[in-house]
């Protein structure tokens, strides 16, 4: 393919696309495949002549498009959204066209220059201290991870170096695996089971701390896990607070939590995920009071803020807490710049921020949506979202058959019918069966709960009341079947 064929597919393709998400609504949500569907479609063996591209993009509607669950669907609820405009898409397509592999500023200067610039920007519409700012001579910083498990193993990661130098300086003795198998790592009851798995990466203990009866971790039950702890010998060094949880969109005290981190000398990141994009609204910035007593913060524009995967962006209070942990310089990588020291002070060597080497160009994608739709613009993007979870929620509660399991603040509702987990079961079964819409499921209090987020881009109120409608019709159904089998 040359320049010229380019071109002519390039145009085929935006089109494809375009149509693809215009038109999005009329496929069906969830796919109606069996696992292993793919391969009795494709040749046992690849080409050994090129192919037409026609060829291809009628394989991609005939193989391709039957597997796929459409997330940007208007009728797509599950999970969480994830983030995607037009903007960014062509922002990620001129990454993919210059092609850089952006670890160090001299492999690529706008690429890292850009992405320290887009972190700032981000952190300014989010109101954080600028504590966590790199601008000009800041001693923080941000930098874009490619998922929050990333960004919250980098940080333990980095904590855990932090917590060995700290006590080898008293305790010239200790092995660093003598300490390592004595740290102890904290997180909510209600956190993504990613941390955990960064835990087990990292080598060290963990501990589940109990929530509320609002799912929020508070002070005095870390101190009470704490004081346990430190008195069985181990050593408390990382604390992981969620700001809205995987399975009902809670929220860790922070102003509890974060005098104690300090406290002790324990590293308090933030995971933000979904709920961190919600706090470029004044009205909604109050769910991240507290920040200023973190160490590190994380939250992914990737799900709620119009820029498409991946963007999972990270700032640090103290960026040489990050990069100390993870500099390795071999000379291959040195260019005349370094010896000035000039790119540490202007926090330009991101290969150091991260665990991979090489990093895409991920912030013209920032840069697109930022300047196309305005602070003004995904403001009301995001309020639309939590107008349309709470016209869901007022549903719910007009009809006595179901119950509201937890506080709706951002775009995600819990309900439930009420009755056993097992109604409950089989009423989701009967939605995702059915595939008008797509719901995932989560466990409260040992509850079996129904999620309802809002996800789409183009998602509207009559979205929501088809939505509702199918929900209440299922529900009809199987309470008048289950009625019948006890008479």
């Amino acid at each position: 393919m040359d320049a010229t064929e380019f071109r002519k597919r390039g145009k085929e393709m935006v089109d494809y696309i375009a149509d693809y998400i215009e038109k999005i609504e009329e496929r069906q949500v969830y796919p109606d495949v069996e696992p292993g569907y793919l391969r009795a479609l494709i040749p046992e063996f690849p080409p050994e002549t090129p192919e037409r591209f026609e060829d291809i993009l009628k394989d991609v509607e005939r193989i391709i498009m039957p597997g796929v669950t459409h997330w940007h669907s208007p009728y797509f609820f599950a999970y969480f959204p994830t983030a995607n405009s037009f903007p960014a898409l062509l922002g990620d397509m001129l990454s993919g066209g210059i092609g850089c592999i952006g670890f160090s500023w001299a492999s690529s200067p706008a690429c890292t220059e850009l992405e320290t610039v887009m972190l700032d920007w981000l952190g300014k519409m989010i109101n954080l201290p600028p504590q966590f700012l790199a601008e000009k001579d800041g001693e923080g910083g941000g930098v874009i991870q490619g998922t929050a498990s990333e960004a919250t193993l980098v940080a333990m990661l980095a904590a855990r170096t932090k917590a060995i130098h700290r006590i080898q300086l008293d305790n010239e003795n200790l092995t660093q695996g003598e300490i390592i198998s004595r740290l102890v790592a904290y997180t909510s009851d209600q956190a993504h089971s990613s941390v955990e798995k960064d835990v087990l990466i990292a080598g060290v203990k963990i501990k589940q701390v109990p929530t509320d009866d609002s799912f929020s971790v508070r002070g005095s039950t870390l101190r009470k896990v704490i004081d346990e702890d430190k008195a069985a010998g181990l050593i408390p060094f990382f604390l992981c607070a969620t700001l809205g949880t995987t399975t009902c969109c809670s929220f860790d005290n922070l102003l509890e939590l974060g005098p104690i981190c300090n406290e002790e000398n324990i590293w308090m990141h933030i995971d933000a995920a979904y709920a961190g994009s919600a706090f470029i609204c004044p009205e909604f910035r109050y769910l991240l009071n507290g920040v200023e007593y973190a160490d590190s913060f994380n939250f992914n524009p990737h799900k709620w803020l119009l820029i498409n995967f991946d963007c999972s962006t990270m700032w640090v209070k103290k960026r040489l807490d990050l990069t100390c942990a993870f500099k390795i310089d071999p000379v291959y990588l040195k260019h005349d710049h370094d010896e000035s020291g000039k790119l540490n002070t202007l926090c330009f060597i991101l290969q150091h921020w991260q665990i991979p080497l090489g990093r895409r160009f991920r912030s013209l994608k920032m840069w697109f949506v930022f300047r196309m739709y305005g602070v003004s613009g995904l403001q009301e993007y995001i309020r639309k979202h939590v107008r349309i979870a709470h016209e869901f929620k007022d549903l719910v509660l007009q009809d006595d058959r179901f119950e509201i399991c937890a506080d709706v603040i951002l775009g995600l509702v819990c309900f439930r019918l009420k009755g056993s987990n097992e109604l409950n079961e089989v009423l989701l079964k009967n939605i995702n069966d059915a595939r008008k819409i797509h719901l995932v499921p989560c466990h409260l209090r040992g509850k079996f709960v129904l999620r309802f987020a809002i996800c789409a881009r183009t998602v509207e109120s009559s979205h929501i009341q088809f939505a509702w409608k199918n929900i209440t019709t299922m529900a009809s159904e199987l309470l008048k079947t289950q009625k019948q089998s006890t008479d």
